[in-house]
């Protein structure tokens, strides 16, 4: 029984696998990136922003991760980081798209330049990134991507206003099954995850809005948001081979939100 067991728990390690976790340097993609490097990964946080003090403590730790500037509206620093990643390693097994953003204004508010921004990051990006990562995929023949979509991309959330964000993270969703049926043939598998409200920086501003908030726990089942730590592990699953045969799913993680 004990050799069963380990068979099983060894589907989910990622030893001698090398992934690439865009937006990681807080929040949700941070939590993908700990948990994958604690799976065996050899994990790369891709950010704008400078090396976060968690990833540094975790390199002290002794996890096998490293920081990038990677910016996901820039196709040529994309593939300057990709290229240089695969020259370095030999291969990239893992894309976690995970770099977002959301403004809360009124449709008849948005400017072009918001509703540009944040389609630009969070369904261009995740083009961009699976375009670049993807080509060195295809070289070794397999691999795994994995988009963060959201609840978002299937229902309308209310009482806030952010269409622009809905309809980014619709187009992940779509873009998803889209990827998955063109690079199934060469070994790679694309899914999403897709959660409803979590505690991080991006739904700051809506946790101290009582109006929301109060909103957002009614509507869910579960009476609470969830941690990033919460949606990591399925991060793991769905990087590893325990998820095998799966291609072009997303998973909702979202407390029982869209059920009803």
């Amino acid at each position: 029984m004990k050799g069963e067991i380990r068979m099983i728990m060894d589907k989910f390690a990622l030893k001698e696998r090398v992934a690439v976790v865009t937006g990681g340097n807080q929040g949700i993609g941070f939590e993908i990136a700990k948990a994958m490097a604690e799976a065996g990964a050899t994990v790369i946080v891709g950010d704008i922003n400078e090396e976060s003090q968690e990833i540094k403590k975790l390199k002290k730790s002794g996890y096998k991760i490293d920081y990038v500037f990677l910016d996901v509206r820039d196709t040529s620093n994309i593939e300057q980081v990709s290229t240089k990643i695969y020259n370095s390693y030999g291969h990239i097994d893992i894309l976690a798209n995970i770099a977002g953003i959301v403004i809360n204004t009124p449709l008849l508010e948005t400017t072009d330049e918001e509703w540009a921004k944040v389609i630009d990051v969070n369904l261009n990006g995740v083009f961009r990134c699976s375009r670049s990562f993807g080509k060195f995929m295809v070289k070794s023949k397999r691999g795994c991507i994995i988009n963060m979509a959201s609840m978002s991309g299937i229902i309308v959330n209310t009482p806030q206003p952010q269409a622009s964000y809905n309809a980014s993270k619709a187009g992940v969703i779509l873009l998803t099954k889209s990827m998955a049926s063109e690079l199934a043939p060469f070994g790679i598998r694309v899914n999403a995850i897709a959660p409803g409200y979590v505690a991080t920086p991006l739904t700051k501003k809506g946790m101290s809005n009582k109006e929301w908030s109060n909103r957002w726990l009614d509507m869910t089942p579960m009476k609470r948001v969830a941690e990033p730590e919460e949606i990591a592990p399925l991060a793991v699953f769905l990087a590893s081979d325990a998820s095998s045969f799966m291609t072009g799913s997303v998973v909702v993680i979202d407390g029982g939100y869209t059920i009803w």
